[in-house]
């Protein structure tokens, strides 16, 4: 019986370590907890652990410098509306000198792409009913004209979330605009993969 107590001691030790780590990577204060983290910690370190290890290996691109990386996951959990990501991405994208215009246009693009993504789904939905794809969206759009953190880059942050939200006609448009401006393809994957891993977190956190 003690020798039992003293290896699910160890056990949970091993699993608050982790989430204990994970959380002073992110910035996020350690007294946080969900329910989902809970029901995770009682029996499952393994998905803990993976977790922690897919974040910092999607946010250590070789193809998307960290800032880059940061704003990226920051637009999905503008997205996701998840209050602590978004104050974590945010603390840490500074700390990696992005602005406060940069911030503003995360949040902006996002705003714009939520919009967009709706009413591309819906075309694509009743893709042949020619009225609905022949009228003009009638929505301002001026942040997508001349971007503070460059075209390329508000074209991926496009990409990114139009994959999230599932807009396949978004997806393909972004996907050629931003090869269009110099990404690769392996550029783009990243991206996404970074999209795949904190739309994943914001499940549980």
């Amino acid at each position: 019986m003690g020798r039992c107590f003293f290896m699910l001691l160890q056990y949970m030790n091993m699993i608050n370590e982790t989430i204990a780590s994970f959380f002073t990577e992110l910035g996020i204060d350690n007294s946080h907890s969900s329910s989902s983290l809970q029901a995770l910690a009682v029996v499952d370190s393994k998905s803990l652990r993976d977790m922690k290890l897919n974040v910092a290996a999607v946010l250590n691109s070789n193809h998307i410098v960290r800032k880059e990386a940061l704003l990226l996951a920051l637009s999905v959990a503008i997205n996701e509306k998840n209050s602590v990501l978004i104050n974590a991405f945010t603390q840490l994208s500074k700390k990696e000198g992005t602005t406060d215009a940069e911030l503003a246009e995360t949040h902006a693009c996002t705003m714009v792409m939520n919009a967009n993504n709706v009413l591309y789904r819906f075309r694509h939905y009743m893709e042949g009913q020619t009225d609905y794809n022949n009228n003009p969206a009638g929505m301002r759009m001026s942040v997508m004209m001349n971007p503070a953190i460059g075209k390329e880059f508000f074209e991926l942050m496009s990409l990114v979330i139009s994959a999230v939200n599932g807009c396949q006609r978004c997806v393909t448009s972004h996907e050629a605009s931003v090869k269009q401006h110099g990404a690769t393809e392996q550029r783009i994957f990243d991206a996404i993969r970074i999209a795949a891993v904190i739309k994943s977190i914001c499940t549980v956190i």
